[in-house]
């Protein structure tokens, strides 16, 4: 018969040898715990009811703390405060109807992308919403990859600038070709990761004019397979999601390639803390790649924000708002 009496003991063992494989000695590990968000919805009759979102894709925090939901349907701007109670909703007809989707590997050209977009009615309703991102000023950026372009709003929807040309593809200064993401450097300059069928990042100044651009496809050092999400640190560095090549490539403001994180996954977020620390995913980075803590059951996710409070706010395709919330030190 098993001595029962010292397998507490080894579950514990166990536990500690996981912790200290996953997170890296000396640093802060803070725990989260799930909690349901958005509040549910409420019926004519006054009843609750969920909430049915399309594909939601990125999640922003505005300059007033409230929590942005971009998502692929009817109204694909929500606005929410952090414990979910709506605030109110836009966009409609803002968005483009393309849907990005792979190429089959038999059917790709050599050297060239694995994604292609389909526009019409085998698209859907405000499929082109890829990314939201809200400036330090307070401005609302949205990446529309069927629509090749990325727009700055202000807080009602109103385009005060548009960096690419409306539905004409493109890898020259003033076109992209189905962009992913947006970031801005600590002296207002402007980062594109133009993403699905390009391989590049360009950056542009805080007016929107075109600065440089540097990538190509490939898989080493400063090509990208896919590069999909982009922020920047307080010292201007530039991290880049090479999600198909499953690594996180570092640049200084200039595209000079400085490091990268192989084996993180297909990651396909990225957010900056103000503490200056990286979600990837699920897993909190500090910039050297090391990481940090972990949020529970591993969530993934294609767009992430934090609340001024810590809470963390995930987007899923499919569907839903994850919120996890840091325990009480």
């Amino acid at each position: 018969m098993p001595d029962c009496s010292i397998r507490p003991v080894v579950q514990a063992c166990l536990a500690c040898l996981l912790a200290n494989v996953l997170v890296q000695p000396g640093t802060a590990q803070p725990t989260y715990s799930e909690a349901e968000w958005p509040l549910p919805a409420t019926t004519a009759a006054g009843t609750p009811a969920p909430w049915h979102f399309g594909e939601v894709v990125a999640v922003a925090t505005t300059s007033e703390g409230n929590i942005l939901v971009l998502h692929r349907g009817a109204s694909p701007v929500m606005e929410f405060d952090v414990a979910g109670n709506i605030i109110r909703s836009r966009g409609d007809g803002s968005i483009s109807e393309g849907k990005v989707t792979a190429v089959a590997p038999g059917d790709r050209a050599p050297g060239q992308s694995g994604y292609t977009v389909v526009y019409g009615p085998a698209g859907c309703y405000s499929c082109g919403a890829h990314s939201i991102r809200v400036d330090p000023e307070g401005s609302v950026w949205i990446v529309d990859a069927a629509a090749h372009t990325v727009s700055k709003t202000d807080s009602d929807g109103r385009v005060l600038l548009q960096l690419g040309k409306q539905g004409e593809s493109g890898t020259d200064e003033s076109h992209f070709n189905l962009p992913t993401d947006v970031a801005f450097g600590p002296d207002g300059s402007i980062y594109v990761s133009d993403g699905y069928a390009s391989a590049r990042v360009v950056k542009f100044s805080s007016r929107g004019e075109f600065v440089l651009e540097w990538g190509r496809r490939g898989t080493g050092p400063g090509e990208f397979g896919l590069p999909h999400n982009i922020v920047t640190d307080s010292d201007g560095r530039v991290y880049v999601t090479d999600r198909d090549n499953e690594r996180i490539q570092v640049f200084d403001a200039d595209g000079k390639f400085l490091d990268q994180w192989k084996e993180t996954g297909g990651v396909s977020t990225l957010y900056m803390t103000g503490d200056q620390k990286i979600w990837t995913g699920g897993v909190l980075r500090n910039l050297d790649g090391t990481i940090a803590t972990r949020l529970p059951g591993n969530p993934g996710g294609h767009g992430t924000t934090v609340a001024p409070d810590g809470t963390v706010f995930i987007a899923q395709l499919d569907g839903f708002v994850q919120r996890f919330v840091p325990a009480e030190p």
